[in-house]
């Protein structure tokens, strides 16, 4: 199981035809044996999306403008310079396919920040995510010896209030990924990738008037994993990272000085170039040809959009579905979460996420609470599915430990 789960990330370091799958422009949607089939966008690295902290597991995984902790620097750094506190760190356990009874396979996350003065503060992160003991085979069947795979980011970030209500955050990242070094696929050796970027991004935090003890309005937006491109082979192929917008906005509500809920959302959109058909019907024929947008400039066997230049390819990520604006806007993911906060002490929380189907299909409930004693605070959350699209964290408890001094 750990070796299929492996070889599904190295499958995009490769190129790959399925000739049984056409575009029809009628229905808009990719489609086989005349049924409409998933063309979700695709990237390398994906574990950089994997949402890391227990809070925002028990929220839909949103995150981009409840208030901030350590673990916003996933989602939106730029919130750290409207942090209370002087220092903080935390440390989630997350871990991975343990419905398939998988015990090595997990993600660890460490953050922290600190305050410098009123107006900005810094953080760090790392993020470690192992792939367990693989056994490795050839083509034949034959070993070809053991490995264990990881992943790593660390990360380091820069925010500062621009006004009273409004903040810029600027984080640099380094990422290495090591699926199966030095084992062979076909002509390819394949090596460890190495990639650097940055995240852009912005939060708009205003007090209202809308409760007797106050209310708070957040508005967040994030440009994230913008890097370079990469391989694992010595080709001249490489892929993208997993670029996202995001934009979200959090609304804390102050009933009195023991209740306190928040209301969040989420929305968010891969800015990698969506794939395109190889093949398309003609609907005047009633046979499928081949698709001259798909491999036109140079004519060299490899799709086009996977060719596209790292800020051609974010660019046109906003408009080359093939299904035009109705599959642009399937593209979109939503999460949307709810947060009870007992005496700042013990919070309840409860969330949904929604991807379309024919997008990756991932749509789940999740639930979490969170105890808060002192400067020492501990987040449990879990997740359950609601679609027939598995998860890696189907039926599983991820935890965080925090630290946060004034």
């Amino acid at each position: 199981m750990k070796k299929s789960i492996l070889l599904l990330a190295i499958s995009m370091v490769f190129s790959v035809s399925i000739n049984a799958q056409y575009f029809d422009e009628s229905k808009g949607c990719f489609v086989v044996n005349g049924e409409c089939v998933p063309n979700t966008v695709l990237s390398a690295m994906p574990f950089l999306r994997i949402v890391p902290d227990a809070r925002s597991g028990g929220l839909g995984d949103v995150g981009l403008a409840l208030s901030p902790t350590s673990n916003a620097m996933h989602f939106n750094a730029s919130n750290l310079a409207f942090v209370e506190n002087d220092f903080a760190i935390s440390t989630t356990f997350t871990p991975w396919l343990r419905n398939l009874g998988l015990s090595d396979v997990f993600l660890g996350y460490i953050s922290g920040y600190k305050n410098v003065d009123d107006l900005q503060s810094i953080g760090a992160s790392l993020r470690y995510f192992s792939l367990g003991e693989i056994n490795f085979t050839d083509v034949d069947g034959n070993p070809a010896g053991t490995g264990r795979p990881n992943e790593i980011e660390v990360a380091a970030a820069y925010a500062r209030k621009l006004g009273d209500n409004f903040s810029a955050g600027l984080t640099a990242k380094y990422i290495y990924s090591n699926l199966a070094n030095g084992q062979r696929v076909g002509e390819f050796i394949i090596a460890p990738a190495n990639a650097f970027a940055v995240d852009l991004s912005f939060t708009y935090d205003r007090e209202l008037d809308l409760t007797t003890y106050g209310s708070n309005l957040r508005i967040g937006a994030a440009l994230t994993n913008l890097g370079s491109k990469v391989t694992y082979t010595q080709n001249l192929l490489r892929d993208f990272l997993p670029g996202n917008f995001g934009i979200g906005a959090a609304l804390d509500l102050e009933f009195d000085e023991y209740n306190m809920m928040t209301f969040g959302v989420d929305f968010n959109k891969l800015m990698v170039p969506t794939p395109q058909a190889q093949l398309i019907l003609n609907e005047e024929t009633g046979t499928t040809e081949a698709n001259p947008d798909w491999d036109c400039c140079p004519e060299n066997g490899i799709a086009d959009y996977r060719e596209q230049a790292l800020f051609s390819g974010l660019i046109n990520s906003w408009g080359d579905a093939p299904g035009g604006f109705s599959e642009e806007l399937s593209e979109w993911n939503i999460g949307v979460a709810l947060e009870y906060w007992y005496a700042r002490q013990f919070a309840v929380r409860a969330g949904y996420f929604y991807e379309n189907p024919l997008k990756g299909d991932r749509q789940f409930l999740t639930f979490g609470v969170g105890l808060k004693a002192s400067i020492i605070g501990v987040d449990l959350s879990y997740l359950a599915p609601t679609s027939n699209q598995n998860n890696p964290l189907d039926n599983t408890l991820r935890f965080t430990i925090s630290l946060d001094v004034e």
